[in-house]
């Protein structure tokens, strides 16, 4: 008996990343609707800058050529979500910006007032190139201790 996995003709990989990354998607409309975060809540936001259809200022492009985090919290303004992705206002060392995010971009989504932490691990061939750690001064996020409310993805395909 072989220890090979058999080859899947249904995209079960892209099927699970793109569920749970509709569960940014609900989050941040609920915010949107309501106006503000409920309680403590707050959103690390890590996405890749250079991925289709994002849309940044050139400058902070160029401070974070790869990934960037942002962080929802006391100060945005204008969030607004579409079934692709979503914009808000944020500023940057006191200037405002807008930014387009689709959520096919988000690497990671982070909520530490409860511990909750989705990772996205994407393919290869889902944007126009793998994302790398970056060394800024965005906030990082640590792993959570006994492992609860974290959901690891990995999407790397078996050859």
């Amino acid at each position: 008996m072989a220890d090979e996995t058999p080859e899947s003709f249904i995209p079960y990989d892209e099927i699970v990343q793109e569920a749970l990354r509709a569960v940014v998607g609900r989050v941040l409309s609920e915010v949107a609707s309501d106006g503000a975060l409920p309680g403590q809540h707050h959103f690390y936001i890590t996405f890749r800058t250079r991925y289709p259809g994002v849309e940044i200022p050139a400058h902070l492009i160029e401070r974070f050529p790869e990934e960037m985090t942002i962080v929802i919290q006391h100060r945005f303004w204008d969030l607004k979500v579409e079934e692709e992705g979503f914009s808000v206002g944020l500023s940057f060392g006191g200037v405002p910006s807008n930014l387009n995010i689709p959520f096919a971009a988000v690497t990671d989504f982070v909520d530490p007032a409860v511990e909750f932490s989705l990772k996205f691990q994407a393919n290869e061939d889902e944007g126009p190139h793998a994302p790398e750690a970056e060394q800024d001064d965005a906030p990082k996020t640590e792993p959570v201790e006994d492992g609860s409310n974290v959901v690891s993805v990995d999407f790397t395909k078996k050859k």
